[in-house]
């Protein structure tokens, strides 16, 4: 075939998925990949387990759960420490999970005015995006205050009990907000928990009204958090920003003052987002 002919026929298009694939297919999924995934996943939850704490919390057996450490150390997804016996989360993972971090400028966008809201308000300064209809934690700026709220990268909440989940669920469109909580559930987490729908829809009329969330020791007793939406070029809601501390530094007379500083703060964020 000439050059020509080359250049003229049509380009296959690439495929991400298998002409044959159904979502609905569970049975595709490999199994020990799978099982491999859940040990990590139960890793992440903590700042480090032996072999044992780690079978035990991935409801798997030893043997499958050292096969698969064994594998990603190799990678360098997880690392072994000798002295204590206790597998953590390696370098590797930091790096794969950096690259979902790098598709938004949210990131660089917000940061900035986190450090500025962490100093005005005196308390640890978050971002919070929703995945998989849970809130992730995807940068924190702490305080210098001994006792402060802290929240590792990745970290997940559920929204209905959250500040950021709250403001986020606020300003989705109707019928995701309720599907959300429907599907996940309204747990009690504290006696301060909403669990009525009917109660959190007065509650999102109220975000909307004010302009920020307030979650008052509804996840955790003792620790309260001022939350309000960064928004898109849209009008779409694509994070959270807020500041977390103790009830007794966060008190209910400060809420005001520090959910003005919040939502003006997030306000910026759209704007440098181009929202």
């Amino acid at each position: 075939m000439d050059k020509k002919s080359t250049e003229s026929a049509p380009r296959k298009r690439a495929r991400g998925r298998p002409r044959a694939f159904r979502a609905d297919e569970e049975a595709k999924t490999i199994q020990s990949l799978d099982r491999a995934l859940g040990i990590l996943k139960a890793l992440a939850e903590d700042d480090g387990a032996t072999l044992t704490e780690l079978s035990e919390r991935a409801e798997q057996a030893a043997t499958t759960t050292y096969r698969a450490l064994s594998t990603f150390q190799r990678h360098g997804i997880v690392e072994f420490e000798e002295d204590g016996q206790i597998w953590k989360i390696g370098p590797q993972a930091f790096r794969i999970g950096s690259v979902f971090l790098n598709r938004t400028n949210i990131l660089a966008a917000t940061r900035p005015i986190m450090r500025r809201l962490m100093r005005e308000t005196g308390e640890t300064a978050n971002l919070g995006v929703e995945r998989g209809e849970k809130v992730m934690f995807i940068s924190q700026v702490e305080t210098p205050q001994t006792i402060r709220a802290f929240f590792p990268p990745g970290t997940l909440s559920n929204m209905h009990g959250s500040g950021i989940g709250k403001a986020l669920l606020a300003h989705f469109a109707a019928d995701r907000a309720e599907t959300i909580l429907k599907r996940q559930g309204m747990d009690r987490m504290t006696e301060h928990t909403i669990t009525d729908l009917g109660a959190m829809r007065a509650e999102f009329e109220r975000i909307r009204q004010q302009g920020y969330s307030v979650d008052d020791e509804e996840a955790v007793e003792g620790m309260r958090c001022v939350a309000a939406p960064v928004m898109n070029a849209w009008g779409e809601p694509v994070a959270g920003l807020s500041v977390s501390g103790p009830a007794f530094r966060l008190t209910r007379e400060r809420l005001g003052t520090v959910g003005r500083i919040v939502r003006d703060m997030a306000g910026e964020a759209t704007r440098a987002m181009g929202g």
